[in-house]
């Protein structure tokens, strides 16, 4: 099973809309947020994935979350813009709330610096910003969830 991440998109709506077309096999798409309306009309054109949208920090009046837990699978994913969980300043926050939750994967955006990690059990990934990378590069992330493991990677645009 397939997930596409995707974060900070700062009104770039057709770099989003792109980079659904270019993973047909995804099945969820995660939107970290920070302009949570680029995505929100692509439902009605991508009805065969399943949409999990949150809110940033630049998500003004939006009625998104900033943060949940999703089943994919058997799979228990966190995810966050992570502005209220000051991972800017570090992803211990972010660590604890997922393993509370009982997550196998922590998701989170907000710094549009791509990074995945593998501690204490748990698969943290941001896949950067796919409008404005703070890395010298724009991205997203994908992540194959299998029964023999979970493969996350930054796919860099």
């Amino acid at each position: 099973m397939r997930i596409v991440v995707i974060s900070d998109s700062h009104k770039r709506s057709d770099i989003v809309e792109k980079i659904l077309y270019a993973q047909p096999d995804a099945c969820d798409v995660f939107f970290l947020g920070d302009c949570a309306a680029d995505i929100e009309d692509l439902r009605y054109i991508f009805t065969n994935k399943r949409f999990h949208i949150l809110s940033g920090n630049c998500d003004y009046f939006s009625a998104f979350p900033s943060s949940a837990v999703q089943t994919v699978g058997n799979t228990k994913i966190f995810y966050t813009h992570g502005h209220t969980l000051s991972v800017k300043y570090g992803i211990q926050r972010l660590k604890e709330t997922a393993k509370q939750n009982g997550c196998q994967i922590a998701l989170y955006g907000h710094t549009h610096i791509s990074k995945i990690l593998y501690e204490d059990g748990i698969y943290i990934v941001n896949p950067g910003s796919c409008a404005c990378g703070r890395d010298f590069h724009e991205s997203y992330a994908v992540i194959d969830i299998e029964e023999n493991g979970i493969m996350p990677i930054i796919v860099n645009l």
